[in-house]
């Protein structure tokens, strides 16, 4: 795609982790292009806008604004989703396919050029070892939760309007980790503050992350991939899976905190879990502290083969896990600071 053409650039799910990167690297790699983000909350406007990129704060869902969004937009890069193993169906499928769905029929109507689409990886999870999991392996009957099958639901509309004229494509990337991460390690660091981190089974289980700057590079590769390449779905990793709990404990480290080594064998872990979703079910449905995909997510090997993304995307990633550990330790360095 030849970017000295591009005039509008729209990124959803800016207001969040992965969409404001994107957002922002966006600004310093194509200068001259009309960058919008957009997302539900308006907290990040000023921020966005010192850089020179645009801000509206909206509903995917509502198709008005879809049509103010998307108006003369040449590439759309959609970050936004519900994403949570906990919650209603009705949800999650207003979020992730409703408002892929707006996305996708405005796009078309505006002549956007280019689709990518931020899949996830959960579709492969089953509650079992798994390595080099490729794009092509089955996928588990029934999917593990909501939100995993509805971005599927979503991937597939998406793929399935891929033409030369309007070139879609997805992209599944694991773990996302870095600077201005909310999700996964400040969740990790608030169990542990809490004194409810625990080494889930024997700790010597491998698993793929992905740095933050990787899933941005994967973007920039689908930016200007051919046309040869569209239509398909991509698994993006840093390409070295890791031990997990040794890249917790060294999180910790760089933080000057004393490393978990207490252990909780997997079914042990498992059983309280299952208990907690079985309380929250007959409770009101609100999400337990624990969930059997969190616990399995901590405890089992899972590992992805990116070959198709290097070959089909010539997808090199740029960034180790342990870089992407020290990133994420000095961004929030700087935000406990400036909360003391």
């Amino acid at each position: 795609m030849n970017f000295d053409q591009i005039k509008k650039i729209v990124v959803t799910g800016a207001s969040g982790f992965l969409g404001g990167r994107v957002l922002k690297d966006l600004r310093k790699k194509y200068p001259n292009a009309r960058l919008v983000g957009t997302g539900r909350r308006n907290h990040r406007k000023k921020e966005f806008e010192d850089l020179g990129c645009e801000f509206l704060a909206g509903d995917l869902t509502d198709r008005q604004f879809c049509v103010e969004l998307l108006k003369g937009a040449d590439l759309i890069i959609h970050c936004a989703a519900l994403s949570s193993p906990w919650g209603k169906y009705e949800v999650f499928y207003k979020s992730n396919v409703e408002a892929t769905r707006n996305l996708l029929t405005i796009a078309q109507n505006e002549n956007v050029r280019k689709f990518i689409f931020i899949a996830t990886p959960s579709v492969y999870f089953n509650y079992k070892e798994r390595w080099n999991v490729k794009e092509s392996d089955p996928l588990p009957e029934p999917i593990i939760n909501h939100y995993a099958s509805t971005k599927l639901e979503a991937e597939g509309m998406v793929l399935g309007l891929n033409r030369p004229e309007f070139q879609t494509v997805a992209l599944r990337p694991r773990a996302i980790i870095g600077a201005e991460d909310t999700v996964i390690m400040p969740r990790v660091l608030r169990a542990y503050h809490e004194g409810k981190l625990r080494i889930i089974g024997d700790g010597k289980n491998k698993v793929d992350l992905t740095a933050v700057v990787n899933v941005i590079e994967a973007v920039r590769c689908c930016i200007e991939a051919s046309i040869s390449a569209m239509g398909q779905s991509y698994n993006i990793t840093n390409g070295e899976p890791i031990l997990l709990w040794e890249e917790i404990n060294e999180m910790l480290r760089r933080l000057n905190l004393p490393i978990v080594t207490r252990k909780l064998p997997y079914w042990i872990a498992n059983l309280a879990a299952s208990g907690s979703e079985k309380l929250a079910f007959f409770n009101g449905g609100k999400e337990p502290a624990l969930t059997t995909y969190g616990i399995g997510i901590l405890a089992l090997n899972f590992t992805m083969d990116i070959t198709k993304a290097r070959k089909q995307l010539r997808f090199i990633p740029k960034m180790t896990t342990r870089e992407a550990v020290e990133e994420f330790v000095n961004w929030y360095k700087t935000q406990s600071d400036a909360k003391a």
